[in-house]
């Protein structure tokens, strides 16, 4: 295995525009700010454009309009979206150079004799696939992780350590001041390319299904009630909840910590803000954020604004009245 790669190698690969030396050795991928004379850094934003000159890194992956700028200082790659560029050089530096191990199934798992497990599926210690289970091709399934009975998970899937998929929803009848449990008897489908981040849980459905379909991304600590079904290429940053029987559209996005309530829906393209609570059904796409309550991002940080205000306005308001008095 080698220790670096040239740049020339690179953009044979991934493509891009070669500016400058094509035999630059490139040890390793870091940070712009961090970046040494070993290093391929990136450069997203042209708000970071001042880094250019200061940075030791050995070359640079930019776009279009800083093209000059970083051709003046040394070697670069040019690309019409550095960041995309960067995340797929990342894949492809993981494939040369820290190559995952082959599929197998630990020793310390266990495998239900009725689960399907298709070709490449990777399965780590002590994880557990319960009856009647299928995992696609290509899917990694990490320590200690659990898939229920029944439940179907796609190709290429990232299940990381920890993560329970087809746990009992949440449900239970109320009576006599006490809960009376229902069973959940439905299971979870999960499409392909999905990657379900450390210690989430996805619970089954109580009649029908729990559905992820296929590219979304869930953040660590990640929570997904029975019956919730989530469109295709959604991302959903740490610590979200989702409660039963909501619906997500494609492509949307919610913010770490932010939660949205049981039976609710949202259209393809909302972006919810981190630690906003969503507490009615959203029907066009757009920015979303807050508490008091939920509204069009623009209108909430007009009223967030306000807010702020009240308190000198509060006690201007008590100087006035105390004026007027005769």
């Amino acid at each position: 295995m080698t220790p670096g790669a040239r740049l020339d190698a690179i953009v044979a690969a991934l493509g891009g525009e070669l500016t400058g030396s094509g035999e630059t050795l490139i040890a390793r991928l870091a940070p712009l700010e961090s970046a040494d004379h070993n290093a391929l850094a990136f450069v997203a934003h042209a708000r970071y454009a001042a880094q250019i000159e200061t940075t030791h890194a050995a070359a640079l992956i930019v776009s279009p309009a800083l093209r000059e700028r970083a051709a003046a200082r040394g070697p670069c790659i040019v690309s019409d979206n550095p960041y995309l560029y960067f995340a797929r050089l990342t894949q492809w530096w993981r494939v040369h150079h820290d190559p995952l191990p082959p599929a197998a199934v630990h020793l310390s798992a266990w495998v239900d004799p009725s689960a399907e497990l298709a070709p490449g599926v990777s399965i780590g210690p002590f994880a557990v696939v319960e009856a009647g289970a299928r995992i696609g091709f290509g899917s990694r399934i990490g320590a200690h992780v659990t898939v229920g009975r029944g439940c179907v998970i796609g190709q290429r899937c990232i299940l990381h350590p920890g993560v329970v998929i087809g746990a009992d929803g949440f449900g239970f009848a109320p009576h006599d001041g006490q809960w009376v449990k229902i069973e959940q008897l439905g299971a979870v489908r999960i499409g392909d390319d999905v990657e379900i981040g450390a210690n989430s849980c996805v619970d089954r459905g109580a009649l029908d299904d729990t559905v992820i379909e296929d590219g979304v991304k869930l953040d660590n600590l990640v929570q997904i009630g029975h019956n919730v079904h989530i469109g295709a290429h959604t991302a959903m940053a740490g610590c979200a909840g989702v409660a039963g029987s909501a619906r997500i559209g494609r492509g949307c996005t919610v913010g770490g910590g932010a939660v949205v309530l049981g039976h609710l829906s949202l259209a393809d393209g909302v972006h919810i803000s981190a630690a906003s609570v969503v507490m009615r059904s959203i029907h066009q796409p757009g920015q979303y954020s807050g508490v008091f309550p939920l509204d069009d991002n623009v209108s909430w940080e007009k009223n967030a604004a306000t807010l702020r205000q009240l308190h000198r306005l509060r006690e201007r308001i008590k100087t006035l009245e105390k004026n007027e008095r005769p």
